[in-house]
C-alpha cells in the first residue's frame, strides 16, 4: 500500500527544476540524490540505455553553462573539480529514467517529479491567464478612466461666469 506522504518533499523537487536552453530540466546529480543512487551510477544506467534518451530528453551542460548555473544559485556543495559537466533531463527524460532505474524508490520518486512538473505547468498557465486578464482589464478600464480623468479636468478648470452687476452701495 502506497504511503499518503510523498517519498521526497515537493519543495525539494521544485527547487531542483531549472530553465536551461529554454527547457525545464533537472540535473543528473540532483536526480541521483532524489533516487538515492550515486551520480555515476545514474549516468552509467543512462549510457547503457542511450537509445532511450534522444537530445530532447537529455543533454549535457557545457562547462560554461554549469559555471553560470553554479554562480547564479550560489551552491558550493555541487562538488569541486568535476571531470564532466552534469546532464540535464527534460520532463520526458525524467519519465524515461524510471524504466532505466528499476527500483521501487525510483518509481515513487518519478511519480512525485511528474506531479511537480504538472504543478509547474499549471502555475505557468495560471500566470499567463492572469496576465491576459490584466491586459484585458487595462484595455477596458482605460476608456472608463479616460472619462473620469476628463471629468476631473473639467472640475479643475475655473468656472466661466458672465459679469454680474455690482452689489453694494454706489456713490
Amino acid at each position: 500500500m502506497a504511503s499518503q506522504y510523498p517519498v521526497v518533499p515537493v519543495e525539494r523537487i521544485e527547487a531542483a527544476i531549472f530553465l536551461i536552453r529554454g527547457h525545464k530540466v533537472m540535473l543528473s546529480h540532483h536526480l541521483a540524490a532524489l533516487y538515492g543512487v550515486e551520480p555515476r551510477a545514474l549516468v552509467q544506467a543512462v549510457k547503457r540505455n542511450i537509445q532511450r534518451f534522444p537530445p530532447d530528453f537529455m543533454f549535457q551542460l557545457s562547462r560554461e553553462e554549469f559555471a553560470v548555473l553554479k554562480s547564479q544559485i550560489v551552491i558550493s556543495s555541487w562538488g569541486g573539480a568535476r571531470r564532466a559537466a552534469p546532464y540535464a533531463f527534460t520532463e520526458q527524460g525524467v519519465a524515461m529514467l524510471s524504466s532505466v532505474l528499476r527500483s521501487e524508490r525510483a518509481i515513487q520518486v518519478n511519480v512525485e517529479i511528474m506531479r511537480a512538473f504538472v504543478r509547474l505547468r499549471a502555475m505557468l498557465a495560471s500566470h499567463a491567464d492572469l496576465a491576459r486578464r490584466l491586459d484585458d482589464l487595462e484595455r477596458r478600464y482605460d476608456k472608463k478612466f479616460a472619462i473620469l480623468f476628463e471629468a476631473i479636468r473639467r472640475l479643475m478648470q475655473p468656472e466661466r461666469r458672465e459679469p454680474r452687476g455690482q452689489i453694494g452701495f454706489h456713490k
